[in-house]
């Protein structure tokens, strides 16, 4: 695709110094730097911020006396594109706008052409050729868009087994011979690096019944692979290609394989996670990107001033844990890294083990666990203290084992980092408990949950208020704000362009909710308090919830309300509300729980005296009256019938042994101090 700039560089180079926007020198030094690599001298330019690609097309236009066409907003013909082999288009790397007569072909190219090319393209075409000029990387991309991804390399393809008596994924030997074929190698190179470019995190290959799916996670949210509907004939060369880039068995379709493969881009080193599942269709595949090298920082991880100076105290500290928490996702190992980043010092020794190791840390020892051979966290971490470390960090607390080791090893003087899959700060507390641990050492050991989330950043390019929020929702991010009127309330959102691929949406940034382990927060665990009690004692401390940090955030004109909306649990705001004694109600569309009360919720823990009740007529044929009485099993609107067979003893609560009937909540109230022998239900009130 570069063949073609490569043709005009060094022209194009002297109109620039010509017009002196470029010396010389910088031009032979370019052309030097290219002459090794497939970049263009626009494309160089333009990444070094020398000159943009705009401007250079705006010269040449004048140089040449040709015009200037904004692909972004022309609209292409199907049947245009249909008319135009996609190997061509590729090769002369063009895009073909429109026919005029049938006797004339509009292209959009980034070079203008020499007499030469335009004889060698008509005669492909089979007509006039009329040119007009558009940059480099809108002709790339609308070349994706309009033929399909790696289209030119499926179309060479199909021509070299053209004419094979037999489908191409019948044969073993033919799918292990094309899977080292020039094409197939670049056909997948193509989609991993088209995948990296996107920022995916990952590539998912999927095949079914009658296609191929090849999609993108970018910001956390699949979308779908621009690829030519050919790909599906090709699917098993191109999973056997990367199977052999991983070193994995391509023969073995019957069980999942994981593997990893290092792969080189321009500007950086991908370590590539491949993991395979057997499906009737075929084998699906994920392909998991992570650059090897990466900048970690706190700074960047979207921390309020506040909770980022509370994190910056809390990994001061010489021992005790700190947990991150979160769904898998939520960005739980980054926040660990930024951490270790900043106390990764030479007067400090830090180990981790992790499953898998994301990134690596210059200067950090990191473990790889193995179950295969042995080597789990529990096993690591016990060898790891032989090390001296003075940090550690555990992947995951998944086990009894791994959780008394981690406390353990941070009573005894080690700073700890570690993760739990839980959905809020609160919640790790009673993880902990159910899987063993005790309460004191819970209360004693840990310093901090930090649970977080992570939302998508509107992007810059295409961000504009949004005036269509509805009243209610700014009304429900005012109460949890505590604004004086919703009216002081802006709220922004991404329009969509081709800088963000039309989702509004650039990057992603974290929510976070801090839990600090004080003195009043350590003696409602001992007690063993429900999370709920946690949380809202929590709240009432000081605590900002996730959501809260995510309306801070729309506030901020960061991120949308659909986004928070999308990650927090819509529970959050019931705890605010119970902790300000304020009554809540908001639209379905808030996804808030609808509640209404009079009265403060009670918190305790009443015994009730219950007997499961089949049938009125079963009643009746024992001979008990039968008062009217609603069936509700909800004690705090009354109506619950209790009864006092004969068989047990301190039967007369309310009644005497062969009489039923409805007990209002006072009566309740008035006799729960009663010690009673017989069967009890613990209720914990909300």
């Amino acid at each position: 695709m570069q063949s073609m700039a490569g043709k005009y560089d060094e022209n194009i180079g002297n109109i620039l110094v010509k017009k002196g926007v470029l010396s010389k020198k910088k031009l032979d030094d370019i052309l030097k730097e290219i002459s090794s690599s497939q970049e263009s001298l626009s494309a160089v330019l333009s990444r070094k911020n020398i000159i943009k690609q705009k401007e250079i097309i705006d010269i040449l236009a004048k140089e040449f006396g040709l015009s200037v066409v904004d692909l972004n907003s022309f609209h292409i013909d199907d049947e245009v594109i249909k008319r135009i082999p996609a190997r061509i288009a590729f090769y002369y790397n063009f895009i073909p706008l429109e026919f005029k007569d049938n006797s004339t072909l509009t292209i959009a190219v980034a070079y203008p052409m020499d007499v030469k090319t335009q004889d060698e393209l008509m005669i492909h075409i089979g007509c006039s050729i009329k040119t007009v000029l558009a940059s480099e990387d809108d002709i790339n991309e609308n070349l994706k868009r309009c033929y399909g991804l790696g289209a030119d390399t499926l179309d060479k393809i199909s021509l070299s087994v053209k004419g094979t008596t037999r489908p191409v994924s019948k044969e073993v030997e033919n799918i292990e011979e094309l899977a080292e074929d020039a094409s197939i190698m670049k056909l997948v190179n193509q989609i991993i690096f088209e995948a990296y470019k996107r920022r995916a995190t990952d590539i998912h290959i999927e095949p079914f019944r009658k296609e191929v799916s090849i999609r993108y996670r970018i910001d956390g949210v699949l979308y779908d692979a621009n690829v030519s509907s050919d790909v599906k004939r090709f699917i098993l060369p191109i999973i056997s290609r990367i199977k052999i880039m991983c070193n994995l068995n391509i023969v073995e379709k019957r069980l999942p394989q994981d593997g990893r493969a290092v792969v080189k881009t321009h500007d950086q080193t991908l370590d590539l996670r491949i993991s395979t599942l057997p499906t009737p269709y075929g084998e699906s595949m994920v392909i998991r990107i992570l650059p090897s090298k990466m900048l970690f920082s706190l700074e960047g991880l979207g921390l309020s001033d506040n909770d980022l100076n509370i994190v910056n105290k809390l990994i001061a500290r010489p021992n005790g844990i700190i947990f991150i928490t979160g769904p898998t996702g939520s960005g739980k190992t980054t926040t660990l890294y930024a951490a270790l980043s900043k106390l990764n010092t030479r007067d400090r020794k830090i180990v981790t083990i992790e499953d898998p190791i994301e990134y690596e840390l210059e200067g950090i020892t990191q473990i790889q666990v193995a179950p295969d051979i042995g080597l789990d966290f529990a096993k690591g971490l016990r060898s790891i203290l032989r090390h001296d470390p003075d940090i550690i960090m555990v992947g995951e607390v998944r086990d009894l084992e791994t959780a008394e080791i981690a406390i353990r090893v941070s009573l005894t003087g080690h700073l700890v980092f570690s993760t739990l899959h839980t959905k809020d700060s609160s919640s790790g507390v009673a993880r902990l408990i159910d899987i063993g641990i005790e309460p004191y050492l819970v209360a004693s050991s840990i310093e901090a949950f930090i649970a977080q989330r992570l939302v998508r950043v509107i992007c810059p390019y295409c961000k504009e208020e949004d005036r269509s929020i509805s009243a209610e929702l700014k009304n429900q991010i005012a109460q949890d704000l505590t604004l004086a009127s919703p009216e002081e309330i802006r709220v922004f959102r991404g329009a969509g362009c081709q800088k963000c691929n039309f989702t509004g949406y650039t990057g992603r940034t974290g929510i976070y909710e801090i839990l600090l382990m004080d003195d009043v927060i350590k003696e409602l665990v001992v007690k063993m308090a429900p999370s709920d009690e946690i949380k809202k004692a929590s709240i009432h401390r000081g605590m900002r919830t996730l959501k809260q940090d995510g309306w801070q955030k729309v506030m901020d004109g960061v991120t949308t309300p659909s986004e928070v909306l999308r990650v927090v649990s819509s529970e959050d705001s019931r705890f605010l509300y119970a902790e300000k004694g304020m009554s809540f109600s908001f639209s379905k569309e808030s996804s808030i729980f609808l509640e209404q009360r009079s009265f403060k919720r009670l918190d305790a823990r009443i015994r009730i005296l219950y007997r499961i009740i089949k049938s009125k007529d079963e009643l009746a044929a024992k001979g008990y009256l039968w008062d009217k009485f609603s069936t509700t099993n909800n004690i705090s609107a009354g109506g619950v019938a209790f009864t006092a067979p004969e068989d047990i003893p301190g039967r007369n609560m309310f009644a005497d042994a062969n009489e039923i009937r409805r007990v209002s909540k006072e009566e309740i109230h008035r006799n729960m101090s009663r010690s009673i022998g017989t069967k009890f239900v613990e209720v914990k009130k909300r």
